[in-house]
């Protein structure tokens, strides 16, 4: 007898039932009211919800991008809970899509609906990684991103360079940092705090070098933050 490959469904709906039986009532009534979000939550923790994905996405293997990309809209689009949206983001980082440019739409989707930071901070990595893999199409997007109506969408650009170290293109994150110098959303001036103080552990000569010529502009909660793992000088 021959079994049929895995579908999108039969991943989706092993993901879905899994999260339900790990539910924990009592502790997603705590985690909805801290994010403060709407939708419920079932109480499953975040590492927990990414091992279930990962043991899920190897009992249901996919063979396509497309497969798995028709999966994650699946649970991200109707989602009843939030961590059926921690699950979709969890299903962007396998090697399927890794490093692939035609996700960008689902993470750009993932930042516009999403609006809050636990889920735009959740594709941040894989925003990265398309950036490493291809600087000469993502570079001139973070930058239009870097100016975009949408706060998340700026938020995005700023924090795509996190862990990036040696790698990171020091032109670029001054240009998105500097595009939002003037934006008083307390996202936005954690993001570049965040940003700053993450490269100040590769490089903190030039991390220092931008916050003095930047001192007028940047925020208090901005230099702060980007300056905290460096000595007083």
């Amino acid at each position: 007898m021959i079994n049929n490959p895995p579908t999108t469904n039969d991943l989706v709906h092993a993901i879905r039932s899994g999260l339900q039986t790990a539910a924990d009532p009592e502790r997603g009534r705590g985690a909805q009211a801290y994010m403060k979000s709407d939708m419920p939550s079932l109480g499953v923790r975040v590492p927990e919800v990414r091992r279930l994905v990962n043991a899920t996405a190897k009992q249901f293997p996919l063979s396509s991008p497309d497969q798995l990309r028709q999966a994650v809209l699946e649970l991200w689009r109707n989602a009843q809970a939030r961590e059926e949206r921690y699950a979709a983001i969890d299903l962007t980082g396998l090697r399927l899509v890794k490093e692939d440019l035609q996700m960008l739409p689902t993470y750009e989707e993932i930042i516009r609906t999403g609006a809050w930071w636990d889920l735009v901070d959740g594709v941040a990595h894989r925003i990265r990684g398309l950036l490493l893999a291809h600087s000469s199409t993502m570079s001139p997007i973070l930058l239009q991103w870097s100016r975009d109506e949408d706060m998340w969408i700026r938020r995005a650009a700023i924090t795509a360079q996190l862990g990036a170290k040696s790698q990171t293109d020091t032109r670029l994150l001054a240009a998105v940092i500097s595009a939002n110098l003037a934006d008083d959303e307390f996202f936005i001036r954690k993001a570049i705090g965040w940003a700053l103080r993450e490269y100040s552990k590769t490089d903190p000569a030039w991390v220092r070098a931008f916050t003095s010529s930047n001192a007028a502009a940047l925020s208090p909660l901005s230099t702060r933050e980007a300056l905290r793992l460096l000595p007083p000088g």
